[in-house]
């Protein structure tokens, strides 16, 4: 779909008026799909990634949640506090449609706005995802992860023992000297709307929210990859009605939110990990609203202490 064409999909003429958070903020009833535990002991069903295509048959349990409108109170959400923050930064790059420009450009920003938030001595960046496909894509079969979108189940994008498979991958001469020193280190995740988010919004739970009898690990196979490299394994989340979910409503392209996936530092009160899933607005949904366009960033972030 051409740029002109998605502009005019979301003219704000479309969208409905809604008060500002001083007064009630635009909080959305939805529903969002958990993982269906079987019961039986066995591990989630592993999602299958090989030839440009993605398999994902774990079973969900849809639950109804109310998603709370950050909007007008952003700076009460801290990466410590909450295991999410949104930082105002503007990026030079704009349109996200070529690899090597995102590469030599955008990454060195996100270097230093890693570094600026979170007082990270190191950023290490070790991939990015660009999404403008429609919400069914898993749907789509072979070739499907061509065309991805967002991506509506409950996650973490790395356990705790993934997170050490995601350093030893990304940093294998520095990873022994970083977990034996005692170093803090993180995972950080820096999410950024293309264009304004009015379809498929991007939601994230307070960690202090989510207990860790919660958190299923679960596996990603990479099939063209040989081991140890075809491994992953994040947190898929069991549901529980005392998660509090949040989102930015009509987030811009200059919000970004920042995700923590994984902290290596244990005290009490301190935000470890927040699970993240898009979602359904019921009043935004249809033809006449453009497919949601994102792009994210991953980290290692290591500190000096």
């Amino acid at each position: 779909m051409a740029t002109e064409t998605i502009t005019q999909l979301v003219q704000p003429a479309t969208i409905p008026l809604q008060t500002s958070r001083a007064s009630k903020g635009r909080d959305v009833a939805t529903t969002l799909n958990y993982y269906r535990n079987p019961g039986d002991g066995s591990p989630p069903t592993p999602v299958y990634v090989g030839g440009n295509t993605v398999t994902n048959e774990r079973p969900t349990a849809p639950t109804k949640v109310i998603i709370h409108d950050m909007t007008g109170e952003e700076k009460k959400y801290s990466l410590d506090s909450y295991g999410f923050e949104i930082v105002k930064h503007e990026s030079k790059e704009k349109d996200f449609d070529d690899e090597e420009r995102l590469k030599r450009d955008y990454y060195p920003d996100c270097e230093n706005l890693y570094k600026a938030v979170t007082g990270a001595s190191e950023a290490h960046l070790f991939g990015h995802l660009v999404r403008r496909g429609p919400t069914h894509w898993h749907s789509l079969g072979a070739g499907n992860a061509a065309k991805k979108g967002p991506l509506h189940r409950v996650h973490i994008d790395q356990s705790y023992s993934g997170a050490e498979l995601i350093l030893r991958k990304n940093l294998p001469s520095q990873a022994d000297a970083i977990l034996g020193s005692g170093r803090r280190w993180q995972i950080i995740n820096l999410w950024r709307p293309i264009r304004t988010i009015y379809k498929d919004p991007l939601a994230v739970a307070a960690a202090h929210s989510i207990p860790e009898g919660d958190l299923i690990e679960a596996k990603v196979i990479y099939t063209k990859q040989p081991p140890p490299l075809n491994e992953n394994r994040t947190w898929t989340i069991l549901p529980n009605e005392k998660h509090e979910w949040y989102y930015k409503n009509e987030q811009k392209s200059d919000e970004v939110l920042l995700i923590k996936c994984f902290d290596s530092k244990v005290e009490e009160g301190l935000a470890r990990r927040a699970p993240h899933c898009a979602f359904k607005d019921p009043e935004r949904e249809g033809n006449e609203f453009a497919d949601r366009e994102s792009v994210e960033i991953r980290a290692v972030l290591v500190y000096d202490k």
